[in-house]
């Protein structure tokens, strides 16, 4: 695998039972870059490693005065530069390939994962984490991944050299044997606290990325309040504790490195101090002291690999751990009895849960007091995971959305929630959408009284061309509303059988709420759409209101026979009391105040884009 085929056409079904597991997935998926890079390093390991050879024989020729065994051994010097140069360049791109290839095929499967779940995402695993996990995270198992192939091939050297030195110099060799292990596995009961230290440290900047996200999501009104003293003064204490557990976990690790560089002094000095006896006894020649003693001194290079493994597996455990759990979320299903398997042509769109009907090719109000319900039971309608689990699948035409392909149920059903989110780029790149191309970008913005709004964006381009316009990340540079209507637009050009609205005119004023009706009821004739909202505008010029309450269908009517009928219905959209009266003219009156100043403005907000004429007289 290079990386210019990346992206992989397809990243694979990952084993996600555990992080390591993950870890291990991920190597087994990449084996032939992990074997170049095995042989790459076996080779430039070895290279260096030949280098006390080398001098040991150049040392001993001059002691002998040999200039044949000179040159040999000047020979072998330049042929081990060569394999080291040719080594070093190529198990570095072997291993940036490695890194970067799982690293790539993490965040291809993430990315999958999160356009399956969806806004469900951030209700199961919290925002700053999917970041985390997606940039940090990321870096961290592809690390361990190619660090892998290194270590092997550190490893095996080490054990090739100890074996090649008992053979060379069998009494030095025996010391060198028995030294090299302590060296590789002294610092091992230092490993555990280090993990440790390095899991707090984790979890700690993991909490205050998703506390800066957060509070950079929620700027504006965070200024709005006055909050922005209180808001990082909490981000500045979360990046103290990060601090402080960084500052933890370096501190073992130094004490690791030392030790790394403690125990191979500690073995140089004893093979010196037992070598020199040998030469003294005439059992060694000097020539083989210095390549035992050179051998000795540059295995701990390879050596460094044994604290680069650890420290890459301390670091990327819990971060396998983490993108497992985040890779194991599953597309709920409600399993509701229905045709599975076929993809509906049209229908009307039933939810057996609540007894909600939206008939096909009409507009249907859906009047919820909770709002937080009403947004569950609009992603619901779009094939979303129901919440909570277990209840029946949404039916279109008599298909189960849950069981449809989730391409094929997003084709269908498109729902825009009462926050949407822009993506930054230009207002064309906004609108290019997947369409049925029925609709026109210019028919949407002008439905979604999208006008102001492209004024704004022609003065911000460069050729005063609102099309070019550039947009900031989730339309942080326009409005509320500007957001709002730039989302109704895109929604509108993509043109789904099914459209699923909520609350998409909350942040705009009356005047434009009621054209905007009337543009998207235009637009949408003969198209299913189904509207979440409690305002009288939209209301009234739908075909059919329905109030759901607890979680089920109460009354189904329109907006002016459910106002003078249902009290309940009155209660949400005029914000009365349920033991209100409505007079038959539409006049809302309070119980006991009846002409006070409370009932006008009842009646003014149940009358409005009604077509009733109202008149009331306001008495002290």
């Amino acid at each position: 695998m290079q990386i210019r085929d990346l992206p992989f056409p397809d990243p694979g079904t990952p084993d996600v039972r555990s992080g390591l597991r993950f870890l291990v997935w991920l190597g087994r998926r990449q084996l032939g870059g992990q074997f170049a890079s095995l042989v790459w390093g076996l080779l430039h390991f070895s290279s260096v490693m030949a280098l006390p050879y080398g001098v040991g024989i150049a040392v001993q020729s001059v002691v002998e005065r040999s200039g044949t065994a000179l040159a040999f051994a000047g020979g072998l010097i330049a042929l081990a530069g060569v394999c080291i140069a040719a080594g070093d360049t190529m198990l570095h791109r072997t291993a940036v390939t490695n890194w970067i290839t799982a690293a790539a095929r993490t965040q291809q499967l993430l990315a999958r994962r999160t356009a399956e779940l969806g806004s469900t995402l951030t209700r199961r695993v919290a925002a700053g984490e999917v970041v985390a996990v997606s940039t940090s995270d990321v870096e961290k198992i592809g690390w361990f991944v190619e660090a892998v192939s290194r270590f092997l091939a550190a490893a095996l050297t080490i054990v090739l050299v100890c074996v090649a030195l008992l053979f060379y110099q069998p009494a030095l060799g025996v010391l060198v044997a028995l030294g090299v292990p302590v060296m590789a596995l002294g610092v091992l009961p230092l490993l555990p606290r280090a993990t440790r230290l390095a899991d707090v440290q984790r979890e700690k900047a993991g909490r205050a990325t998703e506390l800066a996200s957060d509070t950079v999501a929620g700027l504006r009104v965070l200024r709005g309040i006055g909050g922005e003293d209180l808001f990082l003064d909490r981000y500045r204490r979360a990046s103290q504790e990060v601090r402080r557990a960084a500052v933890r976990s370096a501190r073992m690790w130094s004490l690791i490195t030392a030790l790394q560089v403690l125990l191979p002094g500690l073995l140089l000095i004893a093979v010196v101090w037992y070598g020199i006896g040998l030469v003294g006894d005439g059992r060694i020649d000097v020539g083989e002291l210095v390549t035992v003693y050179s051998a000795v001194m540059l295995l701990t290079y390879p050596l460094r690999h044994f604290e680069e493994i650890a420290m890459a597996y301390s670091f990327s455990r819990p971060s396998a751990r983490r993108a497992a759990r985040v890779l194991a979320l599953e597309r709920a299903t409600g399993g509701a009895p229905g045709v599975a398997g076929t993809v509906p042509a049209a229908g009307d769109l039933y939810d057996p849960a609540t007894g909600l009907l939206a008939p096909d090719g009409r507009l249907t109000a859906v009047v919820c007091g909770d709002p937080d319900a009403a947004g569950r039971l609009a992603e619901r309608l779009g094939g979303h995971p129901p919440e909570p689990e277990g209840l029946p699948s949404v039916l279109l035409g008599g298909v189960a959305l849950d069981e449809l392909p989730l391409e094929t149920a997003r084709t269908k059903v498109l729902v825009q929630d009462k926050d949407p989110v822009l993506l930054s780029g230009t207002l064309a790149e906004l609108l290019n959408v997947p369409a049925s191309r029925a609709v026109s970008a210019e028919a949407a913005l002008a439905a979604a009284e999208c006008g102001d709004v492209l004024g704004a964006l022609a003065q911000a381009s460069l050729d005063e061309d609102p099309a070019t316009a550039p947009i900031t990340e989730r339309g942080r540079s326009l409005s509320g509303g500007q957001r709002q209507r730039l989302a109704l637009a895109r929604s509108l050009v993509a043109d789904p059988d099914v459209l699923v609205l909520d609350e998409p005119t909350s942040a705009v004023d009356s005047h434009t709420e009621a054209r905007i009706a009337n543009g998207v009821r235009t637009l949408r004739e003969g198209r299913t759409t189904v509207v979440f909202t409690s305002s009288p505008l939209l209301l009234d010029r739908a075909d059919r209101v329905v109030l759901v309450h607890e979680g089920a269908v109460e009354a189904v009517g329109t907006h002016r026979d459910l106002l003078r009928d249902e009290p309940r219905y009155r209660a949400v959209v005029t914000r009365e009391p349920e033991d209100g009266s409505a007079a038959p003219n539409g006049h809302v009156a309070r119980k006991g105040e009846d002409g006070g100043p409370g009932a006008a403005e009842a009646a003014r907000t149940a009358g409005v884009g009604t077509g009733i004429d109202i008149d009331i007289e306001e008495t002290a």
